[in-house]
């Protein structure tokens, strides 16, 4: 185990968790979150031994997005543009899935990190909320551009602007998250999910990840393109004939990620 200042780093097996770890303010964001959050996920997504990346929250909430007892700076701008945005830059780079386990609640940009994730499993009791219109501030961390490709427009603008509450059982129905569990199985039921994950082919989930990422912006054509050239490194790996061989021999295959 290695801890940051804001963030605790665990591996086990081909699994890394990173769990934000500012109970006390129920993981808000501050400057040291703004840096080790990355920091970690990077680290993570470089490290060859882990295949899947799990994210949560220390104590009673996954994050209800900025501190605000630190204030709004008047160059949030910036800080969203660097600071924040290496969290998602690492979320959506990154050649592994990335699973957010949401406990309590996702809030703010909390919300945005929640749904950034590929895959998101929440408790029964967790919900999610944008409430920038109680405070006039605009959904940020890629909320707008998230929650519409999600929802739609119409559903997403107005779930932003009447700041409404979306519980655990309305935010699978939407599609917002893919599981939902008691609150005292989040964890071992993250982890179990990440675990059969890791037992994929990496390149695999590395090139479908990387295409449906694609899908979500650019042309059928594009995204035609992309498919035949990762198919054509994908095809030519050990992983795809330990793959074949695996299924003709009636075993389970051992990728190595090459």
């Amino acid at each position: 185990m290695t801890s940051y200042e804001t963030v605790q780093y665990d591996v086990e097996g081909a699994v890394a968790t990173v769990t934000l770890n500012r109970p006390d303010a129920m993981n808000a964001f501050n400057a040291g979150l703004r840096a080790d959050l990355p920091a970690a996920l990077n680290r993570a997504g470089n490290d060859t031994d882990i295949r899947v990346v799990i994210i949560t929250g220390a104590g009673r909430a996954f994050n209800p997005g900025a501190d605000l007892k630190e204030g709004i700076p008047s160059s949030v701008e910036q800080m969203l543009n660097t600071e924040y945005r290496q969290t998602f830059d690492a979320i959506f780079n990154m050649p592994k899935p990335v699973i957010a386990a949401v406990n309590g609640f996702a809030a703010g940009i909390g919300l945005s990190l929640a749904v950034a994730a590929d895959l998101t499993i929440m408790t029964e009791e967790s919900f999610l909320l944008s409430p920038f219109s109680t405070i006039s501030l605009v959904p940020d961390g890629g909320a707008n551009w998230l929650l519409v490709q999600h929802l739609g427009y119409k559903r997403a603008f107005q779930l932003a602007v009447e700041a409404e509450r979306i519980p655990a059982q309305r935010a699978l129905e939407l599609g917002l998250t893919n599981r939902v569990v008691p609150a005292d199985e989040l964890m071992t039921n993250a982890r179990e999910w990440a675990e059969s994950l890791a037992k994929r082919a990496p390149l695999s989930i590395w090139a479908t990840k990387k295409a449906m990422r694609l899908a979500t912006h650019a042309s059928y054509d594009e995204v035609f393109r992309m498919e035949a050239s990762l198919q054509g490194q994908c095809v030519n790996s050990e992983d795809a004939q330990e793959g074949v061989d695996a299924f003709f021999e009636k075993r389970s295959p051992e990728f190595k990620g090459r």
